[in-house]
């Protein structure tokens, strides 16, 4: 019998990643930039900047990433996303003056077409399903490991898992 290897990097997690990474790439570049060359015009923008893309880095890897520890980090990156983009957009909308110049974030994304207001709804959606998945095999009895212990949605399998 064959076994294999499962992962949340199938379907349409394929493409959730495709698009982290995407968005991490053009906001890492975004902050090198603009902490390079225009960071005393505004700290505090450029620093959040930084620090969404270190987050969209991390939730890529996340979602990457194999087992129980991974699942969790996906879990903490993506929920802190959602409410950075959602506290940041607030203040931005309410306050415009707090930050002269955008973050990845300012105005729930607008200049980056929303997506990093949607994509942590997507994140957490697709993540429930892949936890409902894992679940469902747990409950049939058919774990779905593979060799490396790894069962559905790519979280851990062993013997006696009753999760």
């Amino acid at each position: 019998m064959v076994t294999q290897k499962s992962t949340r990097a199938v379907g349409l997690g394929r493409v959730l990643i495709a698009v982290y990474a995407l968005l991490a790439l053009a906001a890492t570049g975004r902050s090198v930039f603009q902490i390079a060359t225009q960071f005393s015009g505004a700290p505090l923008a450029y620093t959040l900047s930084a620090l969404s893309a270190v987050v969209y880095i991390v939730a890529t890897v996340a979602l990457i990433g194999r087992g129980q520890g991974w699942y969790a980090v996906a879990w903490a990156t993506i929920s802190f996303e959602l409410a950075g983009v959602l506290i940041i957009g607030l203040v931005t909308v309410l306050d415009p003056e707090l930050f002269p110049h955008d973050t990845v974030w300012s105005f729930f994304g607008r200049g980056y077409g929303f997506v990093p207001l949607v994509l942590p709804v997507l994140g957490i959606l697709w993540l429930r399903r892949q936890g409902r998945v894992a679940r469902a095999v747990d409950a049939s009895g058919v774990d779905g490991a593979g060799a490396d212990g790894v069962g559905a949605g790519g979280v851990p399998r062993g013997p006696g898992t009753t999760r």
